[in-house]
């Protein structure tokens, strides 16, 4: 096996996304410079900023929001660094439009929000994940969450990942939400019932489930849960009324056999999915063979990963065959599974069906040498 996997390793390929190169980082800052020097809504509204302070606003933004992803990559030494280059943009775009919004000012006087600082996005975004983690309770959710009761706001994207909800906040939370779910893309609930008592996390989770039912979302995020079936069904009302996903994750939730047989059963249509994360579930074979449907379903598919997941050859067999739909997919990451040799071979041929593939992660398959040199194969041609 050893040397199955020394021969194997050299010839499967990644690409790191973090860090950008110096080249890279020097361009995001002649674009904001650029950005923030034209004329504009903002500039007309707030004033337009000279060349130099907008470099010295830029060339700040940069380094702190670099800073700030490159911590968070290294939180992740495993990962692709996908999420520090989200973060990345996420911030310097943040930040950004907090000094269009300030308007110029003095060169000594020219300064970004540190890290810590709350910052909105032209109040589209959200954020109440930063921070460390905590419990909510009634209180502090009306006095939390008071920007999204304010008539005429703007929010589009909300995170309230990172902050356990009680019921008391959770009926706070529900009423507000439903206010405003109309205006929603973006839904993140990830790690949002962290401590609280099984029966006590499902309240929650219907109450958002409930509130949010109908917003036409493109992003939703309900990872870090402890899901499993019965927490799939809570959200049950959120999920029949999503048709124009295009981003699902659902992972670290403990999705058992069951609950991926309930995901795939409530969601209905899922033919703008772009990306589908389900790492480290407790998935198996039977599991798989639902989230292979659901992959089926999915023929708009850029990023699929399905790592530490428990599938042995049969799921294997139906996840590849299921991928070999996805044309256009760019990313794959099936990571630590136990494939086998018969998972392999098929896997191999759903390989040589994705042109554009980029981006892929195969290690710790258990696919001993005939799986291997197949796979091998498939990526030389």
């Amino acid at each position: 096996m050893d040397s199955t996997t020394q021969y194997f390793q050299p010839r499967t390929f990644s690409i790191k996304l973090w860090p950008p190169s110096e080249s890279t980082r020097l361009m995001l800052v002649e674009r904001m410079t650029k950005n923030l020097s034209t004329e504009s809504l903002f500039s007309r509204k707030y004033g337009l900023l000279g060349k130099e302070e907008a470099h010295d606003n830029a060339k700040r933004i940069e380094d702190i929001c670099f800073a700030s992803a490159d911590e968070h990559f290294k939180e992740e030494p495993d990962g692709d660094g996908s999420s520090a280059v989200q973060l990345y943009a996420k911030e310097t775009s943040k930040l950004m439009l907090e000094v269009l919004k300030r308007g110029p000012r003095s060169t000594a006087e020219a300064e970004v929000p540190v890290v810590d600082t709350p910052l909105e996005s032209a109040d589209t975004v959200f954020d109440i994940s930063g921070g460390k983690r905590a419990f909510i309770e009634a209180d502090e959710a009306k006095e939390l969450l008071s920007p999204l009761t304010k008539p005429g706001n703007s929010y589009k994207r909300i995170c309230f990942s990172n902050r356990s909800f009680g019921i008391g906040a959770a009926n706070v939370a529900g009423p507000i939400l439903e206010s405003i779910k109309k205006q929603l893309t973006e839904v993140d609930i990830s790690d949002f019932v962290a401590g609280r008592p099984e029966d006590e996390a499902l309240d929650v989770m219907r109450i958002f489930s409930k509130a949010l039912e109908g917003a036409v979302l493109r992003y939703l995020n309900i990872s870090d849960n402890a899901l499993g079936e019965k927490g799939v069904r809570a959200f049950g009302e959120l999920l029949k009324s999503q048709d124009n996903l295009e981003e699902l994750y659902v992972m670290n939730d403990g999705i058992s056999e069951e609950a991926a047989n309930a995901l795939s059963e409530l969601i209905p249509s899922m033919e703008k999915l772009k990306v589908l994360h389900f790492h480290n579930n407790m998935t198996g074979d039977g599991g798989a063979m639902s989230i292979a449907e659901m992959v089926k379903r999915s023929p708009n598919l850029e990023s699929f990963r399905c790592s530490a997941t428990r599938i042995g050859s049969d799921g294997g067999v139906a996840l590849a065959e299921a991928l070999g739909t996805c044309t256009l997919l760019k990313k794959l990451d099936l990571r630590d599974n136990l494939f086998g040799v018969e998972a392999g071979v098929a896997l191999s041929k759903t390989l040589s069906k994705l042109p554009d593939l980029v981006e892929l992660y195969l290690s710790d398959l258990n696919l001993e040498n005939k799986g291997t040199i197949e796979i091998v194969n498939a990526l030389k041609n």
